[in-house]
């Protein structure tokens, strides 16, 4: 059995086309209402620049880049959105399919994405240190890490909140179309609930049926109902019963295995109110 499932060969045509757009101007960048933080950094303790930074780089070598509020208050410890990059795609393509950028900044997110990376454990917890990294520079509230991404992406995303080394860093998740079965998670001990979003659709002809299956499983963890489930916004499904602290919710969509669906208020909600979803 293979642990990780890549789609690289789907992205192969997509990245040629893309190559040539990198490092064009990002997405707009909103302004964030300021209340009351969750926490708060001491002034000049972190020196990330306002808007739009690239070119950071890991200590492993992953490119990644940053996005924050056009507004950004360096005291305000602000939530960070991690995305991972579907196979063989940069962070700058992942951004453009994803679209997040100008929602999540006008939520008040930090928002990081990272370059593609062949997947395997080492790669995950490599992928893992990032927020550590974003952390370094911007005011970042550590118990409000939030991960997700298409396809490896959304594997990636997946695989932080079960690896043993990883599974303390992402507050929720919320992976599309990722590359792993029920069968596959059910070598894993269930951790304690955190709000899960799985997004995928009934059409995935590369990963058909899975995310219905790892979603089930993440029920079962958060000591959900497996036979209650209500309809909530987006076309999603909220399982019922689950455990203070484990929402819950099955998004299954109508496009192809390529298709980021179309949840981001959604999904912003469910990581800024879990609790809605319960």
């Amino acid at each position: 059995m293979r642990l990780f499932r890549s789609a690289y060969a789907l992205f192969l045509l997509q990245v040629a086309l893309l190559a040539c757009s990198e490092n064009e101007q990002p997405p707009q960048l909103r302004t964030f209402t300021y209340g009351s933080p969750t926490g708060h950094c001491p002034a000049g303790s972190h020196l990330g620049s306002v808007g739009a930074t690239d070119g950071k780089v890991s200590a492993s070598g992953i490119r990644y880049m940053v996005r924050t509020p056009s507004n950004y208050d360096a005291m305000f410890a602000h939530p960070l959105l991690m995305v991972y990059a579907p196979a063989g795609q940069s962070r700058w393509a992942s951004e453009r399919l994803t679209g997040l950028t100008t929602a999540a900044t006008g939520a008040g997110f930090v928002v990081a994405y990272a370059d593609h990376l062949q997947l395997n454990i080492p790669a995950i917890e490599q992928l893992g240190a990032i927020p550590d990294l974003v952390a370094k520079d911007w005011c970042i509230d550590q118990k409000r890490v939030y991960a997700t991404g298409h396809s490896d992406g959304g594997t990636a995303s997946l695989a932080l909140a079960v690896l043993e080394k990883t599974k303390k860093i992402p507050t929720a998740i919320a992976p599309s179309a990722a590359g792993w079965t029920g069968k596959d998670l059910e070598e894993f001990q269930c951790r304690e609930p955190i709000p899960v979003m799985i997004m995928h659709s009934k059409n995935d002809s590369l990963f058909p049926g899975w995310g219905a299956q790892t979603a089930a499983w993440w029920a079962g963890c958060n000591r959900c109902d497996l036979t209650k489930t209500k309809p909530v916004e987006g076309g999603c499904r909220a399982f019922q019963g689950c455990a203070s602290g484990g929402a819950t919710l099955y998004c299954e969509g109508t496009g192809s295995h390529r298709d980021w669906p179309n949840l981001n208020r959604v999904m912003l909600e469910f990581f800024v109110h879990p609790e809605k979803f319960l």
